[in-house]
């Protein structure tokens, strides 16, 4: 029974070869072609060590229930005793009574019945004799112990139509196939790490294994566990060693089957109790569902009959309502009833009788008695009770129709009444309180006329309403005899339109009679309105134009032009009397009008179809005028002080303006003078320049007090003055140029002596270049343009072509302002003449200070300059970066370069 092993220990002990398997189920073969046991694998001694192990501890986990156990498995058993005795145990069966003697022949005959008692339980023994048994042949006692095994531990094994081995596998199977890293396959290497055993205990048992802290790589640990677990808390002794198992390549497929075997029996006490429960628990959902399904159906009946019950009595009133809307709002709920809720009813009836149906069907099925409704509520009741609902309900429909149309033709019959006694109605409201109207009391010619014309419209619309009105009659009439139920409002609505269509003509006749004499009156008035528009528009426009020229602002600069205005004001005046004259016979027309209404009762609108012009208009009118005549006197008054006063104030500034404009002016061309013919030194045009500055500061205050009388006159909106042609803004403006003038002449004096300072150049040389600078200034102004400049250079012996002067003129004309300054050009020339610093010169007076180095080092700059210098040169200047330098030397002929804008040399 162990693994084909081809060519080992062929020679050993041939008594032991069996060619077929040495058991045989009759109807199962319990072991695959290559399982079947071989004789020579019996010498394999590790699987030999691993099922003396495996098969004693399963006899002794059966033997320790009888209270005794074996410790050599070839030995113990040559007796028969404790075979007979685990036979009893492991099949609950009683076994014939052993012999006690100790005879060989005694021992023979236990041991064959226990062989019968296997042989019995349909299992064919082959090979195997008590005789083997007797003698303690360890591979016969092995086989006959798996032959035990497979029969009463393994064959009863089923699994999804699969038993024995292949149950077996198949249990292991789909118990460990949620877990990582297990797949069982074989009873052998399947089961070398562990983890397949710890899973089967995990499955079953969660609380006695922590699986996911278990590592493939620690197969013993993981073995251990099992078997610890398994007999600590399984009650399954531990039949294997760890270290056999991983240590051998191929585990003993016998012994782990056996193992395997006990968790598969420890656990199926579990499966079958919950087999037991959740086919208890399946009779039992049967039951409730059958249960829930009769309360359903108890409920349901009873609400639908309920409701039946409540719909009959209203389905069967028949009760008759005054108003099409109340008779619509019946059919309205009875489609309701029919949309809304008759269906979820029909639904619950239709689901009734499913759901009975159902019910019977799952009892029928499950053995139950059939289900027996209470009284009354049976489908039979439900089906007669909603066939005389339906009945009910076709009656009801067809009276709600014919109800309808009943009311529909007297509804008709009432609203074209009702729309015909409001049109009327509309179109009479307000015709008695506008026929009963004084309106052309107070109304003009015009509006009198037109009310005529509009009454003779509304007798013609009067007459043609009458038709309307005997339509309303008759339709009065018509209801009346159909016995309408709201008759008694219907009469006296129309003998209401017919008392005031009565009325409403009496009403027209006296309102033509009133239009005719009072148009009459008004034709008179009329032309008593039209005389005056025609005195007053003239009249109006005379004081208009007086009321604008009295109010008219005016502008005048002289006291000319303001006596002009006053002689004006004096010939308007002296026309008064006259106007006065022309305005009472214009009121006196109106006179006449008032008197005319007031003896025949017009009332007047008070407006004048004619002019917009009313007699209070010319009455205010005339009274502002003569208002405004005194107040027109008095500002012609005022503007003739304000006018001398302007004139005071023109004279005091222009008498001020005419001595400092030329001042100034003279000023200007001494200043000029000087720059350009002043002799001596520059040190002596200095002093003589600051000596005219002095002067021209001390001359502010005439400045200052002509600008007070300019803000005197400003205040009074003086802007022209004829006693002077100087502004103040001419003034300003000098006065200014005059400052900077003396400033830049004095400053330009300055420069001279410092390039004469720093060129070494004589004042005999300045002397000369300013000649030859003013005999070439034709302007006089201090500036030569480039012709002038041209010819200047050239008297002084420069050969010059277009090249070089456009150089030159880069240098002293660099703005590009068109002109040489007299500074520029002693720049220009000073740079000719004189000698200057280069960055060479500077260079090698720096190498004189360094001792000929290429290197200054700061204590040299220190000890050879003034302080502030040797400063500025050490802030300045960069890092030597030649070899031969100290630490902090300094670069001085890159700094040579830079002070005079070259590159490092």
């Amino acid at each position: 029974y162990f693994k084909p092993q081809q060519g080992v220990m062929m020679a050993v002990e041939t008594q032991a070869q069996y060619t077929t398997s040495y058991m045989m189920n009759e109807e199962h073969q319990y072991m695959t072609p290559e399982d079947e046991w071989d004789r020579d694998l019996l010498l394999d001694p590790a699987w030999e060590k691993q099922q003396r192990k495996t098969f004693t501890a399963w006899c002794n986990s059966h033997l320790r229930k009888a209270g005794t156990q074996i410790e050599n498995i070839e030995d113990d058993f040559r007796n028969g005793l404790k075979l007979m005795l685990l036979l009893e145990v492991i099949s609950g069966e009683r076994l014939p009574k052993p012999d006690k003697g100790k005879m060989r022949f005694h021992k023979i005959a236990n041991v064959n019945k226990a062989l019968d008692f296997i042989c019995s339980k349909g299992v064919k023994l082959v090979s195997i004799g008590a005789e083997e048994i007797v003698d303690g042949n360890t591979k016969m006692t092995l086989g006959m112990i798996w032959t035990i095994i497979l029969r009463f531990a393994i064959q009863d094994i089923s699994v999804e139509e699969t038993s024995a081995k292949e149950g077996l596998l198949l249990w292991c199977q789909r118990k460990t196939a949620p877990y990582r890293n297990v797949n069982v396959q074989n009873f052998h290497i399947s089961w070398k790490d562990g983890l397949a055993l710890c899973a089967l205990i995990h499955r079953h048992r969660p609380d006695l294994i922590d699986y996911s802290k278990l590592k493939k790589d620690d197969p013993i640990g993981n073995l251990n566990t099992a078997f610890e677990v398994a007999e600590k808390y399984l009650d399954i002794p531990k039949m294997l060693d760890a270290e056999d198992i991983v240590n051998t390549p191929k585990p003993d497929e016998k012994a782990i089957m056996t193992y395997v075997s006990c968790f598969y029996h420890a656990f199926a006490g579990a499966e079958q109790a919950e087999t037991a429960a959740n086919r208890i628990c399946k009779v039992l959902a049967v039951n409730q569902e059958n249960e829930k399904l009769m309360e359903e159906y108890e409920k349901l009946a009873s609400e639908l009959l309920e409701w039946i019950r409540k719909t009959i009595p209203w389905l069967e009133n028949r009760t008759a309502e005054h108003h099409m809307r109340a008779m619509q709002q019946k059919l309205e709920d009875f489609r309701d009833y029919r949309r809304v809720h008759k269906p979820p009813r029909v639904q619950e009836k239709c689901q009734l009788e499913i759901n009975f149906n159902t019910l019977q069907t799952k009892l029928r099925l499950s053995n139950r008695p059939a289900f027996m409704p209470s009284e009354g509520k049976m489908v039979s009741d439900i089906a007669n009770a909603w066939k005389g609902l339906e009945q009910v309900e076709k009656g009801y429909e067809e009276w709600l129709l014919t109800e309808i149309r009943r009311l529909e033709r007297l509804d008709h019959l009432a609203e074209k009444f009702k729309q015909k006694c409001s049109l009327h109605q509309s179109w009479t409201s307000g015709k008695e309180e506008l026929l009963s109207m004084k309106d052309y009391e107070s109304a003009s010619l015009m509006e009198i006329r037109a009310l005529m014309r509009k009454h003779e419209a509304f007798e013609s619309d009067l007459a043609a309403h009458q038709d309307r009105v005997e339509q309303i009659a008759a339709i009065a009439q018509e209801l009346n005899e159909l016995d309408y139920h709201d008759a008694s409002s219907v009469n006296t609505r129309c003998q209401g339109i017919c008392d005031q269509w009565d009325n409403l003509g009496t009403l027209t006749q006296k309102r033509r009679d009133s239009l005719e004499r009072v148009e009459k009156l008004w034709e008179t008035i009329d032309q008593l309105y039209l005389e005056f528009a025609k005195r007053a528009a003239p009249f109006n426009n005379w004081m208009d134009g007086a009321m604008e020229d009295l109010q008219d602002m005016f502008i005048v600069h002289s006291t000319e032009e303001i006596h002009s205005l006053i002689t004006a004001h004096d010939q308007f005046k002296a026309t008064l009397p006259e106007a006065d004259k022309e305005r009472m016979a214009t009121m006196g027309i109106q006179s006449e009008i008032v008197k005319i209404a007031q003896t025949y009762g017009i009332k007047l609108s008070g407006v004048n179809p004619y002019t917009n012009l009313s007699p209070q208009d010319i009455t205010n009118k005339w009274e502002t005028v003569k208002h405004l005549v005194p107040l027109r006197d008095q500002m012609l008054q005022e503007e003739v002080a304000r006018q001398q006063a302007n004139e005071r104030l023109r004279r005091q500034f222009a008498a001020q303006a005419n001595i400092i404009g030329p001042w100034i002016q003279t000023k200007m061309e001494e200043i000029g003078h000087v720059s350009v013919d002043i002799a001596g030194s520059l040190e002596e045009q200095m002093n003589s320049l600051k000596q005219y500055e002095q002067n021209i500061i001390n001359y502010k205050c005439n400045i200052d007090k002509l600008e007070g009388d300019h803000q005197l006159s400003q205040e009074s909106l003086i802007f022209d003055n004829k006693h002077t042609n100087y502004t103040m803004e001419h003034i300003r403006v000098g006065w200014e140029q005059l400052l900077t003038t003396i400033a830049r002449t004095i400053n330009e004096v300055e420069n001279q002596i410092l390039t004469r300072d720093a060129k070494g150049i004589s004042q005999e040389q300045l002397n000369e270049f300013r000649a030859s600078f003013n005999h070439f200034d034709r302007k006089r102004n201090g500036m030569m343009d480039p012709d002038d400049f041209r010819a200047c250079l050239i008297s002084m012996g420069y050969d010059l072509g277009e090249v070089e002067f456009a150089r030159i003129m880069t240098l002293v004309d660099s703005n590009n302002t068109g002109v040489v300054t007299f500074q520029a050009f002693i720049d220009f020339m000073t740079r000719e003449t004189a000698e200057t610093d280069t960055a060479d010169q500077v260079m090698a007076s720096f190498k004189i200070l360094a001792s000929d180095k290429s290197y200054i080092t700061v204590d040299e700059l220190r000890r050879e300059l003034p302080p502030e210098q040797a400063e500025y040169c050490i802030s300045r200047m960069t890092r030597y970066i030649g070899a031969d330098g100290p630490a902090g030397a300094l670069d001085y002929i890159s700094f040579s370069s830079a002070l005079y804008g070259e590159s490092d040399l």
